[in-house]
């Protein structure tokens, strides 16, 4: 099969950990040239330095999506060193769930998240948009989430930054068709990743499961204990509950790995059985 990936430049924000990590050492292992952008720059050096002891290339940088100009340097980093960009993935985020009763505990959260989920997209989309343009071909890859699909309690500032990624990704798809692809990523809920480290009020998490919390909170607690079944783990299974983020990778993955002419624009990745009623 001809290979789609091997020799493109990628640049990943929020590369430390999670899916950007991930993403960074499966592109690596099959050629591509990666530079693994995070504000945690120590993270990023961790991720780059995986990809180089498995035999790939990559860089590391410092950035802030919430600052314009750090995401710019990114993208000059991974020209300087490649030549050029061919896939900007905008992956960075959080996850800060909570009621609008809990405002006066999340507010700053909150403003966080529309300044990383939201204004993180766009800049991503800004460092990159003249480079693709001018090479007359590139990739978007935006993370937004199963939460963008509809309004739900406990979710309305994640949720809305969400649902923007998607207009963001749309609207650059429209104007730039013939020069940059671009793809929507909604992943489902990963209880393993560390975005749930960013809610704000677990309770909010009633929104996306609705009847199905029940279940979900004692699957959580049979995974901490280790006591949930492992047929449930495998993702062979029909009744997949708990889907690993390497799946999601894997989706980013496969997305890239189109010829140039052929753009997967929107793609879902969930359990086959999992709890989320989005």
């Amino acid at each position: 099969m001809t290979d789609h990936i091997a020799g493109k430049s990628i640049v990943v924000t929020g590369a430390g950990g999670g899916f950007g990590r991930l993403v960074c050492e499966k592109a690596g292992a099959r050629g591509a040239k990666l530079t693994c952008a995070d504000i945690d720059l120590a993270a990023a050096e961790a991720t780059a330095g995986a990809v180089r002891e498995a035999g790939g290339e990559a860089q590391a940088v410092a950035c802030d999506v919430r600052e314009v100009g750090d995401v710019r340097a990114a993208v000059a980093a991974s020209v300087d060193a490649y030549g050029g960009v061919d896939v900007m993935l905008n992956n960075a985020g959080i996850m800060p769930l909570a009621f609008w009763a809990d405002h006066e505990a999340a507010l700053d959260a909150w403003n966080r998240c529309i300044d990383i989920n939201l204004k993180g997209i766009m800049h991503g989309i800004v460092a990159v948009h003249d480079q693709m343009i001018a090479q007359d071909r590139g990739q978007v890859i935006n993370i937004a989430s199963i939460y963008g699909n509809f309004p739900v309690a406990g979710a309305g500032i994640y949720s809305a930054t969400k649902a923007a990624v998607g207009f963001l990704s749309e609207s650059l798809r429209v104007e730039s068709r013939g020069k940059i692809k671009v793809t929507t990523i909604r992943p489902t809920g990963v209880p393993t990743t560390g975005l749930s480290a960013t809610v704000v009020n677990q309770a909010a998490g009633v929104g996306i499961l609705g009847q199905n919390m029940p279940d979900f909170m004692e699957m959580l607690g049979q995974l901490a204990e280790g006591t949930f079944p492992a047929e449930r783990l495998d993702p062979d299974n029909i009744d997949y509950a708990s889907l690993a983020p390497e799946h999601i990778a894997d989706a980013v993955i496969h997305v890239i790995d189109q010829p140039w002419g052929v753009s997967i624009s929107d793609v879902t990745v969930r359990g086959a059985g999992d709890h989320f009623i989005l």
